[in-house]
């Protein structure tokens, strides 16, 4: 494949990944195997998918809080704890294997799946009236730990912070609101350290997140035409090709 060919692959790999991201995160199983695709060092493949996740996840963020979806009230209290909790999974991740972490991601995913799937209006109405100490302290519990996740392993971060938001009253488009929020701090630090050790190929990261915020920006704006009826299949459907990668990347 050639410079070009290689720049449109991952134009529309891009674009799909940013599309299905902001709406129910999981967007990496279609980025990274496509960057993989172009022959790049694995290492490097993930340092540049996380720079293009970083455009996408502010894009669709924006596009949330310009249409007051995001819950400003509980955000602006634990966007830092989601930056900082990252810092410390990516120094970590660096000193202990994270592979460990697979068959327990596994389980919750398919015990979030099954939830969601058991209960058939869930997320459909928010029952969020306003933020509580409880809350308060739950998100900054969640925003910090989520962090830490994304920064020491990865997988399923969206999923879980959807969940987890759901769990908190709001409906799905507030979850995916939020969930995108978070998502964009958390992967702030582990562009930052990436880019410092020059492992992120900015060739390839560059179109490639041009094209994932295209794609997350029409993906955010489906999701807000469409409301919880068309976010929570995807969201499963999404849950699903997670729990059979990790399978795979386990029994691989």
């Amino acid at each position: 494949m050639d410079n070009v060919g290689i720049i449109i692959f991952l134009v529309c790999g891009g674009f799909v990944a940013g599309f299905v991201d902001s709406i129910a995160g999981g967007g990496g199983i279609i980025s990274l195997p496509v960057l993989l695709l172009t022959g790049i060092d694995p290492v490097a493949a993930l340092a540049t998918n996380k720079m293009s996740a970083v455009m996408g996840s502010f894009t669709s963020a924006m596009t949330f809080i310009r249409n007051r979806k995001v819950t400003v009230e509980i955000i602006k209290y634990v966007f830092p704890l989601s930056i900082i909790g990252s810092l410390g999974g990516v120094m970590v991740v660096h000193q202990i294997p994270a592979d460990f972490l697979r068959p327990l991601v596994v389980v919750l995913l398919i015990c979030i799946t099954i939830y969601t799937l058991s209960r058939k209006n869930w997320g459909k109405k928010a029952s969020y009236t306003g933020i509580t100490r409880k809350i308060l302290l739950s998100s900054m519990g969640i925003a910090f730990t989520m962090g830490f996740y994304d920064g020491f392993f990865g997988p399923g971060t969206g999923s879980f912070l959807m969940f987890a938001f759901l769990c908190m009253g709001l409906d799905f488009i507030g979850a995916a609101a939020n969930a995108r929020v978070l998502n964009f701090c958390s992967n702030i630090a582990a562009v930052l350290f990436f880019a410092y050790l020059g492992q992120i190929y900015f060739s390839y990261a560059i179109p490639m997140g041009l094209a994932v915020m295209a794609g997350a920006f029409c993906g955010a704006r489906t999701a807000l035409k469409h409301g919880a009826a068309y976010v929570k299949p995807l969201f499963v459907m999404m849950s699903v090709l997670l729990i059979g990668k990790q399978i795979w990347d386990l029994f691989r």
